[in-house]
């Protein structure tokens, strides 16, 4: 008996939750894919509803990779529900871990979720290592943006007049 082929369109590759504050709070370094173990009433939650990554980052316990603070609202209907804040057991490679916990042990980073997304019917989280930024720092690029902000509006002006 052949399986049953998932149409792309029901099930396609979308973005379900973005963690915006991070460029804010963090320069963010380097980025890496990663499943996530979830239940069933957790990935229905995240087609329909989304998820909030505001506060979500990674934590290394007993050789495994474990997101935390991510919150899944609970769905309305579902007779057997989740917790909306457990913590989540990220699927990645063994030398994937060790590479990630020696870059926040060594260099004194943070791992933070940038990105929740489906891929290939699959749920994913993009996280990156993060080094946090000093209030002057977050001035600059707050400076740095509005300068380029209206750079393009003189020269969208100077190309309609």
């Amino acid at each position: 008996m052949a399986k049953k082929r998932v149409d792309k369109k029901e099930y396609g590759d979308r973005v379900v939750a973005t963690n915006r504050r991070a460029r804010h709070d963090y320069e963010l370094l380097d980025g890496t894919e990663a499943g996530m173990q979830l239940i069933g009433s957790e990935v229905r939650a995240l087609r329909e509803n989304g998820g909030d990554l505001s506060e979500a980052w990674v934590d290394f316990n007993r050789g495994q990779a474990w997101l935390k603070g991510m919150r899944i609202p609970m769905l309305k209907h579902a007779a057997f529900a989740h917790e909306e804040k457990r913590n989540r057991k990220l699927l990645l490679h063994r030398a994937q871990i060790e590479t990630l916990r020696g870059s926040v042990e060594r260099e004194g980073l943070t791992l933070i979720a940038t990105k929740c997304y489906f891929k290939d019917g699959r749920a994913k989280v993009e996280i990156c290592l993060a080094r946090g930024k000093k209030q002057h720092d977050k001035r600059h690029a707050i400076k740095a943006r509005d300068a380029d902000r209206e750079a393009r509006a003189a020269i969208s002006r100077g190309r309609k007049g």
